[in-house]
């Protein structure tokens, strides 16, 4: 649009008698109004102010008729709504479908519910109890497709079931381990002979998941959710069909829409892969113990599992395509393996499955792994009692209709772009969690974003989810936390002559009893020399990565500098106060090995 002089004029719609929208914002919030409009089968008159001579003329009417200068600006029927905001908030409580009246003076088709959440992850029900707290009328549709190997499971999504909450448990498991060893140098005195039980630790840990199932479910009747055991699918713009396990159809509108759909594990796409493979999908609640197992991949998932798989006692081999945790700070995923590596687990590098066959039943059976070099024509064979796919997820995106309401994805991968308020192209259609493209796929940013997005359109809220500096801990057996930018985004975004790498290795005293595993954790601090040397990257290899990641989670947010890391008083003996007393850096050469705590 030509520039007239400011404010940037835009659009005026007339819907469906008169209607005119917004702000100096630009073309863009002029087509997210249209595209509403649109959206919602309304016909309407576009006045372009700056493609008319008496443009200007028409903004000082304006600006006396609503108090407004800025466009668009919205009319319905003679009623002045405002600007682009003004008008998805109506939209979103309701005004604006009052407002839009046929010549009959009826009003628009009315909606089974204001917010209908498909997913019910931990992102889907944060959104949709937000929501109905806000007084708003709201359904959840959840519906867990069985993996190739049947396995399913109940309300709360991927991190409760089959993600986050049992892995945890199981890395604990393997931690217990590992103290029973050293205890005894700390004069703890037994007989009995020592050995894990498979079956005992899974019905413990479903047992507990089983709790937090049914604890969801009160929580969605206590808040007046409606949940619905069912697939749900688009059919419409405001319409879905739900699909229950009988394959029952029922329908049902809503004026707004949340996808939540998460993600499922990645097939190789190879013989036998589905036939005889399992992913993490089913190996938590797998009831026989796996035995001699090959993991594919070297996703966190991957180097998760392959740890305490070993930490329990199995032999553990990883077979990694490329590199170890991609996306993830290469020097620390380097020394996560190292560690692993020295401690049971194997690796087979550069290589890649082509084929598993079976070649015994049972519980665990046994299988053939025919792989092939990623460099060459070199070809091996293996054989093991379990093969675990890790090699990356994809979202449950392609198949629930987003297509018939033209909701954009990308065909890759099944992710969906969003703008800042998680909003996709389709108005009254919005996205969170694993499935958004170039987020974070974390539990916590889902719940995180899915309570703002509901703030934002029932509670009046401007919140908006901050994607920057999120934490994270990766629980291989040598727990990896990290927070900012890996070192060699830093080197790329800022230039390696503009950032300064503070590093040293530390040595936990529960660990010097022991006598075990000096200098291998570790701990770095990258900083920019642009911004007063402020932290851009944290990293820690340790022990309760995650507790100390955390706190200077919160800092990074704050804009914590080196300086003020250095002033700050650590807590003796720990493992945090490693980031208060960091003195040497790279490019200095030094060394940092330890001998002492």
């Amino acid at each position: 649009m030509a520039q007239l002089g400011p404010p940037r004029y835009g659009f005026h719609a007339f819907a469906p008698a008169k209607a005119w929208p917004r702000r100096s914002a630009g073309p863009a919030d002029r087509s997210e109004v249209k595209d509403l409009f649109h959206s919602l089968g309304v016909e309407y008159s576009a006045l372009e102010l700056d493609k008319i001579d008496d443009g200007p003329s028409i903004q000082e009417v304006l600006l006396e008729l609503t108090s407004q200068r800025t466009v668009p600006n919205v009319f319905i029927n003679g009623n002045h709504v405002g600007g682009c905001d003004q008008t998805f908030q109506a939209y979103h409580n309701g005004t604006l479908q009052k407002l839009l009246r046929d010549g009959k003076g009826e009003e628009m088709e009315s909606y089974d519910y204001d917010l209908i959440v498909i997913g019910g992850g931990s992102g889907g029900l944060a959104c949709s109890k937000e929501a109905a707290t806000l007084g708003k009328k709201v359904m959840v549709l959840d519906y867990v497709v069985p993996t190739p190997l049947g396995t399913t499971w109940g309300l709360g999504g991927t991190c409760v079931n089959v993600g986050c909450i049992p892995k945890k448990l199981m890395h604990q498991a393997a931690l217990l381990g590992q103290a029973l060893q050293d205890s005894r140098k700390f004069g703890w005195e037994y007989d009995q002979q020592v050995k894990h039980n498979w079956e005992t630790m899974t019905e413990a840990i479903q047992n507990y998941i089983g709790s937090l199932n049914w604890g969801y479910r009160v929580a969605l009747r206590e808040k007046s959710v409606t949940y619905l055991n069912a697939y749900g699918e688009f059919i419409g713009p405001h319409k879905i069909k739900a699909t229950n396990r009988k394959g029952q159809e029922t329908f049902y509108t809503a004026q707004a829409f949340v996808i939540a759909t998460g993600e499922r594990p990645r097939y190789l796409g190879i013989p036998g892969d589905k036939e005889y493979c399992i992913t993490s999908d089913d190996l938590f609640s797998l009831p026989y113990c796996p035995g001699r197992t090959l993991i594919v991949g070297a996703s966190y998932v991957a180097l998760e599992c392959a740890g305490f798989l070993a930490g329990l006692g199995l032999d553990v081999t990883v077979m990694v395509r490329s590199i170890l945790l991609r996306g993830f700070d290469q020097e620390m995923a380097e020394k996560a393996g190292a560690y692993m590596e020295t401690h049971g687990v194997k690796f087979i590098r550069k290589f890649v499955p082509i084929e598993v066959i079976k070649l015994e039943d049972g519980m665990p059976g046994k299988l053939k792994v025919i792989a092939k070099s990623t460099e060459g024509s070199q070809m091996i064979e293996g054989e093991y009692n379990t093969v675990l796919i890790a090699v990356g997820r994809d979202a449950c995106t392609n198949t629930i209709g987003l297509d018939k309401i033209g909701v954009k994805m990308n065909e890759k991968n099944g992710k969906i772009p969003v703008n800042d308020e998680e909003q996709t192209n389709v108005p009254h259609v919005y996205a969170i969690g694993d499935i958004l493209e170039g987020k974070p796929e974390l539990t916590p940013v889902a719940i995180q974003a899915g309570r703002l997005l509901a703030r934002r359109l029932f509670g009046g809220s401007s919140v908006k989810c901050d994607y920057i500096n999120v934490p994270t801990t990766v629980f291989t057996p040598l727990e990896y936390g990290c927070c900012g930018l890996p070192e060699e985004q830093a080197i790329e975004q800022f230039g390696q002559e503009n950032i300064e790498v503070y590093h040293t290795f530390f040595w936990p005293l529960e660990w010097t009893v022991p006598n075990r595993d000096n200098n291998t954790c570790y701990a770095k601090i990258i900083c920019s020399k642009l911004n007063n040397n402020q932290v851009i990257g944290l990293h820690v290899l340790g022990p309760n990565a995650g507790e100390i990641t955390q706190g200077f989670g919160a800092a990074m947010k704050c804009g914590i500098t080196k300086e003020l890391l250095d002033e700050t008083i650590g807590i003796h003996p720990t493992c945090a106060e490693v980031f208060t007393t960091m003195e040497i850096t790279r490019s200095s050469g030094q060394d940092i090995t330890q001998s002492g705590c």
